[in-house]
């Protein structure tokens, strides 16, 4: 496994495991034509590109055999809606499903949060789906807190994403 930074030529790969992940992680019900055209929408090669340009936004990927297996992606001056966090926010932490249990997590979210200090942003805070138990227990592992709430509201839907902030004490 290597980790590196994105480069423009990676945005289809991340665009790609992002809309894997996303689908998975918020459609449970079967795929509605209004979420795929968000999805298409929100989640395209131009919209990574875009970010991988922006000297406000740092993604890593991690990369072995074929491609890219996972990526995090940390944003600059994003306060979060609760008190007690930096304004570094861990975006996207996104690995493809298959690759959960190998340690690629926990590296790309050390990478990240080495970026987070080199920022000079210890506690940065990051958004969970509330209902994905998994990543819930894999940020707590990690020395995150959950210090708050928020909904991600498309359409007519809200759904609860818990706000976590990182404790290095903790870990």
């Amino acid at each position: 496994m290597t980790l590196r930074p994105a480069r423009a030529e990676d945005a289809s790969s991340l665009a790609a495991i992002a809309i894997e992940v996303w689908v998975g992680t918020y459609l449970r019900d079967g795929v509605s034509g209004f979420f795929a055209d968000y999805v298409f929408e929100h989640l395209t090669p131009d919209a990574f590109r875009a970010l991988i340009a922006d000297p406000k936004e740092h993604i890593v990927v991690s990369e072995r055999g074929q491609g890219i297996d996972g990526f995090i992606r940390i944003s600059e001056d994003k306060p979060a809606e609760v008190s007690g966090c930096s304004d570094v926010e861990i975006a996207t932490l996104y690995l493809q499903p298959r690759h959960h249990g190998q340690g690629i997590g926990q590296a790309l979210l050390r990478r990240g949060l080495e970026i987070c200090a080199s920022l000079g942003a210890p506690n940065p805070w990051l958004m969970v789906n509330a209902e994905n138990v998994k990543a819930r227990a894999f940020y707590a592992n990690q020395g995150f807190d959950e210090v708050g709430h928020t909904f991600f509201r498309i359409q007519d839907g809200a759904y609860r994403n818990e706000i976590l902030t990182y404790r290095p004490d903790k870990k």
